[in-house]
């Protein structure tokens, strides 16, 4: 079966290379901007009253498709695709959770931003605390590194093996 998925606008965003782009947006402050293309701008009608909101994606810019794939934050060996963030799946969808700034029309303003610029937006959803916050929660190998503190959260800031 295929599915086929329509793009509904663009990010924009500082990034123009991979190895600059954080690897996680919970490692970014950097601002952003959502432009949703015009025939969907009425879908954002009450988002500016949410403080976050994930943003769907496409990596347009992904090179290959693996099932195997060395994570980013342990380059020390090679995982499941799904058991990773990496860029290069089966489907290149990217997921992540911004600060929205503001809503004008058809833009959003947002924070946190970690994909390239000009990558290709699928969804907005909106955070929503009772829905998306869990509490007993465990991150399998991601556990087992230990302190993640201080270290530089783009790939070139990376130490890989």
């Amino acid at each position: 079966m295929e599915v086929s998925l329509k793009v509904i606008g663009v990010i924009r965003s500082p990034f123009r290379q991979k190895d600059e782009t954080p690897i996680q947006s919970v490692y970014s402050d950097a601002p952003g901007a959502v432009e949703v293309y015009p025939e969907y701008a009425e879908g954002l009608e009450g988002l500016e009253g949410f403080s976050h909101v994930y943003l769907v994606y496409y990596f347009d810019r992904a090179e290959a498709r693996a099932l195997r794939q060395k994570p980013f934050l342990d380059g020390s060996r090679e995982r499941g695709i799904f058991a990773t963030r990496h860029f290069n799946r089966p489907n290149p969808i990217g997921l992540s959770i911004v600060k929205l700034c503001g809503v004008k029309d058809n833009l959003l303003d947002v924070s946190g931003i970690d994909v390239l610029d000009g990558t290709p937006l699928l969804d907005i959803k909106p955070y929503v605390r009772e829905f998306d916050r869990l509490d007993d929660i465990r991150c399998g190998w991601y556990d087992e590194l230990g302190d993640h503190s201080g270290r530089e959260h783009t790939p070139a800031g990376l130490r890989r093996q």
